[in-house]
């Protein structure tokens, strides 16, 4: 048996032997133009590395969960939603995101945004807000802005 090489080659965001995925199941929730990769999966250190891709206008679901989880912007410019807070991230920023946060990123630069993204390798489900919770975030203009912006139609 050919022994499997420790390095993946990277070409134009992507790694070879890694397939590009869905990001989630079609239906599942509200997303758009977002694709991920598997980059490193290992019970035994608990962890997972994964690289997340939107096209530009794309979009990741606004949820929360139980799990922390860091993010490193490696491509692009776009806006990130963290609780009750919009902000503005690009290539080199660090976003970490505590537990049960709201959080959301959008491609909004005309550009991709790409990111890597550090979670547990067990991890709980995500949880998608109430029409409730929506209301209430909603009731922020700025967030509001960011929720019904342009790339969310």
């Amino acid at each position: 048996m050919a022994k499997k090489s420790p390095i993946r080659r990277f070409a134009d965001f992507r790694w070879e032997g890694t397939d590009v995925l869905a990001y989630k199941e079609e239906g599942s929730a509200p997303f758009k133009a977002i694709t991920r990769q598997t980059l490193f999966h290992d019970p035994a250190l608990k962890g997972e590395l994964r690289y997340f891709e939107m096209a530009s206008g794309g979009y990741s679901t606004l949820e929360r969960h139980d799990h922390m989880h860091a993010v490193l912007i490696l491509r692009g410019e776009g806006e990130c939603l963290i609780g009750g807070e919009v902000h503005k991230v690009g290539t080199n920023d660090l976003v970490t995101i505590e537990p049960w946060t709201w959080h959301q990123f959008r491609a909004n630069a005309g550009q991709p945004l790409g990111f890597l993204c550090m979670v547990n390798a067990e991890r709980d489900k995500p949880s998608l807000p109430s029409e409730d919770e929506r209301k209430a975030m909603e009731a922020d203009p700025v967030i509001a802005a960011f929720l019904n912006g342009p790339a969310h139609k």
